[in-house]
C-alpha cells in the first residue's frame, strides 16, 4: 500500500458488521432472563431474591472475567477470545434446561452463562475503538445499536418459545441458537487495522500522518491511579445498576400489575427498540458535542423515565416508560467505549474499558438482587424503583464534575479526542 492510495475496501466495516451481530446475539439471549422469570417462579417456588440472585452473580462475574478477557483481546485479539467464550455461553442456556435446584441455577446461569458474557461487550467496542477514530462515537453507537436490536427481538421469541414449547424447550433452542451464531460470527474480526495492512478509518498513511492520530494513552494501572477513573466507575456502578433493575424487574413488575404475560414481555422489546435509537443518536451526538455532554443528557432522561415510573400502573404508561428509559440505556452504552479511549487512550482499551464496566457490573448485581430482596420484604417494587432515582441523580452530579486527565506534570497525555 503506498502512503497515498486508500485501500479499495476498508476491511473496518466488515468488523463493524461483524461486532453488531457479536453483540445483537449474545445481548439478546441474555435479556430472555426477566422473561424466565416467572416461569422459573412458578415452576419451583423460590424467593425473588433468590432467582435475582443467579443474574447478580452473572453480571457480577461478567464483569470480573470482563477485565481479563479485555486484556487478552488486546494481547491475542478478539476472535480466539469471543469464540472461546461463545461455547461458555451457549453451554450455560443448553443447561439451563435441566436446572432442578438453586446451585444448578447458579452455576449454570451465575457462572457458565457469565464466562460466556464476559467478553461479548468490551471486546466488540475495543475493537471498534481501533478501527474507527474520526468516527468512533458514532460507530461505536451503531455497534451497540446491535445490543437493541437483540434486546428488541429476542424477549418476544422467547415469551413465544415458552408459551408454545415450555421454558425447558425454549433454554435448549436459544443456547443452540447463541453457540452457532456467535462462533460463526467472530472469525471474521480482526484486533486492528495493522493485522489487514490498513490504517484507521481507512485513511492513507499521509492523511493519517496529518491528523496526529497516535494509539498511545494509559496503562491500567496508570488509569486506576487517577481520579477520572474512579469517577467514570461510579458513574457507571449508578447506571447498570438501573439497568439490571429494570431488565430483571420491569416484566415481574407488570405481571404484579395484573398484565399479561406477554404484553409484560414487550416492555423489554422496547426498551430495544428505543435504546437502538438512543445508542445511534448518542453515538453520534458524542462526536459532536462531547461524551460528557452526551452522558448528562442520557442521565437526564433516565431520571425522568425512573420517576415516572413510580406513578406508572396501566400498560400504556410502562410502554411510555420503556420509550424514554430505553433512549438512555442505550445512549449510555455507545458512550462508555468513546469516553474511556477520550481519558486514557488505546493502549490498555481493553482491559481499562473492561475494570469500568466491572465496577458497573456490581451495581448491575447489586441492583438486581436488592430488588428482588426489597420486593419480598414488602411486596412492592417502589422503593427499590426509588433506590434507581436516587443513583441516577447521584450518576448526574458525578458526570457534571468529570475533567480531562493529565499526566502527574500536567501535560496531557498522548491520547485521541473523540
Amino acid at each position: 500500500m503506498t502512503g497515498e492510495r486508500k485501500p479499495k475496501f476498508f476491511y473496518g466495516y466488515t468488523v463493524a458488521v461483524a461486532a453488531f451481530c457479536v453483540q445483537m446475539v449474545a445481548f439478546g439471549v441474555f435479556v430472555t432472563f426477566g422473561v424466565f422469570f416467572n416461569p422459573l417462579l412458578n415452576e419451583f417456588g423460590w424467593t425473588r431474591a433468590v432467582i435475582s440472585g443467579a443474574s447478580s452473580l452473572c453480571f457480577l462475574l461478567f464483569g470480573v472475567i470482563g477485565i481479563i478477557a479485555g486484556r487478552l483481546g488486546d494481547i491475542i485479539g478478539p476472535r480466539m477470545v469471543i469464540t472461546g467464550c461463545s461455547v461458555f455461553l451457549g453451554l450455560g442456556f443448553l443447561l439451563m434446561s435441566q436446572v432442578n435446584a438453586i446451585w444448578q441455577l447458579y452455576l449454570f446461569y451465575g457462572v457458565i452463562v457469565a464466562i460466556g458474557l464476559s467478553s461479548m461487550d468490551v471486546l466488540p467496542l475495543s475493537t471498534i475503538a481501533r478501527w474507527f477514530v474520526k468516527r468512533r462515537g458514532v460507530m461505536s453507537g451503531i455497534i451497540k445499536v446491535g445490543a437493541g436490536v437483540g434486546i428488541l427481538i429476542m424477549p418476544p421469541i422467547a415469551s413465544w418459545l415458552i408459551a408454545s414449547y415450555g421454558w425447558r424447550t425454549a433454554y435448549i433452542i436459544i443456547g443452540i441458537i447463541a453457540l452457532v451464531c456467535i462462533i460463526s460470527i467472530a472469525q471474521f474480526l480482526k484486533r486492528d487495522p495493522g493485522q489487514m495492512q490498513q490504517l484507521p478509518d481507512g485513511e492513507s498513511e499521509a492523511e493519517q500522518v496529518s491528523l496526529n492520530l497516535g494509539g498511545g494513552g494509559f496503562s491500567l494501572q496508570r488509569a486506576i491511579q487517577s481520579r477520572q477513573f474512579w469517577m467514570l466507575c461510579a458513574i457507571y456502578f449508578a447506571i447498570i445498576f438501573c439497568v439490571e433493575t429494570i431488565l430483571v424487574h420491569s416484566v415481574p413488575n407488570a405481571v404484579d400489575l395484573g398484565i399479561a404475560a406477554t404484553n409484560a414481555a414487550n416492555i423489554l422489546a422496547i426498551i430495544g427498540g428505543a435504546s437502538i435509537v438512543g445508542r445511534f443518536v448518542m453515538g453520534s451526538a458524542g462526536d459532536k458535542i462531547g461524551n460528557k455532554a452526551a452522558i448528562i443528557v442520557c442521565f437526564v432522561l433516565l431520571s425522568v423515565a425512573l420517576l415516572w415510573l413510580q406513578a406508572a400502573k396501566e400498560l400504556q404508561m410502562l410502554y411510555l416508560f420503556a420509550v424514554i428509559y430505553g433512549f438512555a440505556h442505550g445512549g449510555f452504552f455507545a458512550v462508555v467505549s468513546p469516553i474511556v479511549a477520550q481519558l486514557f487512550g488505546l493502549s490498555s482499551h481493553g482491559a481499562i474499558l473492561g475494570a469500568v464496566l466491572f465496577i458497573g457490573a456490581i451495581g448491575g448485581a447489586i441492583g438486581a438482587v436488592l430488588s428482588g430482596h426489597i420486593f419480598d420484604i414488602t411486596g412492592s417494587y417502589q422503593l427499590a424503583f426509588l433506590v434507581c432515582v436516587a443513583l441516577s441523580v447521584a450518576g448526574l452530579i458525578l458526570t457534571l464534575l468529570l475533567k480531562p486527565t493529565t499526566n502527574k506534570g500536567g501535560v496531557s497525555p498522548p491520547i485521541i479526542s473523540v
